[in-house]
């Protein structure tokens, strides 16, 4: 087992009642309910880029020099362990509010004449949470993606600046990062974030829509393309209104602006604030038909303009997420499972929201609306709650929607395959893909809480290689281990334990005949090759 496969023990303690209650429940659970799955290896879906999984943080982060620094060697070993190529989204709420100091004795900038502030109630003005980047902080910036091995979108204030600033700043960026096509690090420019929410801080909401953005955008990339004529766009990133993309796209073909687009790109939150009654787990472990419906609507839209679609910022409650259902098993299953859904549906990568506290409080007007919701110790849980990697004192650790990402990215490199999955009535999906050395993966990930299921595939043989499991939906504790092993054990959540100290695979049989037998836990993923 590698010693990034269990969560730090600091809350092992705190969830060993409910594990123990989990488990005797599962233990009288009913026998596995029989699923069918079928293989259309004569097809194919989408490739999966190799830098499919990414991370979105608040560009307040640069604000600190030091956090995106090649001397943060914390944070730099939990991105690596999450994926050794990823892409670093650097964006959020409050791109909107930073300006670019360019030397020691700038100061702040007036606010141009085309923004009209909002403060929304119970926060604080948007202007109050205004910050600075510095050349050195991009300097940094550089050294901590170099040591990664990932890439990075680069998000621009268009909410409050102007033309001439955002131009200023990309250029140094381009210059400092280098476009990863040539070898470099930064993939795009993301110009604004969330436009389709400017009504509510930046803009009059009379006349704000789908064209007064374009023109807005249109302004700005042209400064850009001035100062860094490679430059290149990832846009609209719209927190919801998909809507916009057929408009966005017919108006840039018909002025010949496709080549400067590198993606379209959207936000996903399942749900939210905290406090909304359906933000629960077990209505985050349903399928939601706004994922397909939202994919569709922009992979439509990118053909036209013959770009990528990305979804570039989201996580399983917005406005930081919810304690007790962000920050526990069941979002691993979630990310997992959502993750590999975007990636069949084509998607060119996925970017799930975190960072430090503090940065995306600001980002929300100074305050997690989650604090409210805690009634045990704060110090158990990460800040925000959804952040795939927590900052916890002067250790980053990994999170359990890290887990489910970790699990998605094994997929990477892969083509997908066309399946039909019959699983009843049991809260399950299924994925399978093709590698280029002919190999197949599948990943059944088990998101009921109670129902076990079993399946057999005919004509293969397997290597049963991962596991993602944990004692409870509501576990802090999450287990992803790493098997080489075959074994005719068939295994049940009470002796899970026992199964892994033996190194072997516990749910995975292969007959002589080449007839493959599994069993998935209730509130289980399993990965496993196909031969």
């Amino acid at each position: 087992m590698s010693p990034l496969s269990k969560m730090d023990r600091r809350r092992f303690l705190l969830t060993s009642a409910a594990a123990a209650t989990s488990l005797r429940a599962l233990a009288q659970s009913p026998a596995p309910q029989t699923a069918k799955l079928t293989l259309h290896h004569d097809q194919t879906g989408p490739t999966i880029p190799a830098n499919f999984i990414g991370l979105s943080y608040e560009t307040q982060q640069l604000s600190n020099p030091d956090f995106f620094s090649p001397h943060n060697t914390g944070l730099i070993a939990q991105f690596r362990a999450l994926a050794p190529n990823g892409v670093l989204r650097i964006g959020g709420n409050t791109s909107d509010v930073g300006w670019w100091k360019p030397t020691p004795t700038s100061t702040q900038p007036p606010l141009p004449a085309n923004v009209t502030l909002h403060t929304p109630a119970g926060e604080k003005s948007p202007m109050d949470l205004a910050y600075a980047v510095t050349p050195q902080a991009v300097i940094n910036l550089h050294h901590f993606l170099e040591a990664t091995g990932w890439t990075c979108l680069y998000g621009i204030n268009l909410g409050s600046s102007t033309p001439a600033r955002a131009a200023e700043e990309a250029k140094f960026v381009a210059k400092t990062l280098g476009f990863a096509h040539q070898g470099g690090k930064l993939e795009y420019f993301q110009l604004g974030n969330e436009a389709d929410g400017f009504p509510s801080r930046f803009r009059l909401k009379e006349t704000w829509n789908a064209e007064a953005y374009l023109d807005d955008w249109l302004t700005a990339a042209k400064a850009v393309r001035e100062a860094v004529p490679d430059a290149r766009f990832g846009m609209p990133d719209v927190a919801s209104k998909t809507a916009w993309f057929p408009t966005i796209a017919d108006k840039l073909a018909a002025i010949g602006k496709e080549s400067e687009i590198a993606a379209l790109s959207h936000h996903y939150y399942f749900t939210g604030p905290p406090s909304n009654p359906k933000a629960t787990l077990d209505n985050l472990l349903k399928t939601d038909p706004r994922v397909a419906r939202d994919g569709e609507i922009a992979r439509a839209a990118a053909e036209k303009l013959h770009t990528k679609f990305r979804m570039t910022e989201g996580n399983t409650c917005y406005r930081g997420g919810k304690p007790g259902m962000s920050d526990v098993f069941g979002a691993s299953l979630w990310a997992a499972d959502y993750c590999l859904q975007l990636a069949s549906l084509g998607y060119a990568g996925v970017n799930l929201h975190g960072g430090d506290g503090k940065a995306v409080a600001d980002s929300l007007g100074g305050r997690l609306p989650g604090d409210d919701l805690v009634t045990d110790d704060p110090a158990t849980h990460p800040h925000p709650y959804y952040t795939p990697i927590a900052h916890i004192g002067d250790k980053y650790l990994l999170e359990p929607v890290a887990y489910g990402m970790m699990f998605a990215n094994k997929f990477s490199g892969a083509t997908i395959i066309p399946i039909d999955f019959d699983h009843g009535s049991v809260n399950a999906t299924a994925y399978a893909a093709k590698y280029p050395a002919g190999h197949t993966q599948v990943a059944i990930i088990n998101k009921d809480e109670h129902a076990e299921i079993s399946l057999t595939l005919d004509g293969f043989k397997s290597a049963c290689e991962h596991v993602l499991s944990a004692p409870s939906l509501t576990s802090a504790q999450v287990d992803f281990d790493h098997f080489n092993e075959l074994s005719n054990f068939t295994f049940t959540k009470p002796e899970m334990a026992a199964a892994k100290s033996k190194k072997i695979s516990p749910n995975c049989t292969t007959e002589s005949a080449g007839k493959l037998t599994l069993t998935v836990p209730a509130a289980t993923a399993i990965l496993f090759t196909l031969t």
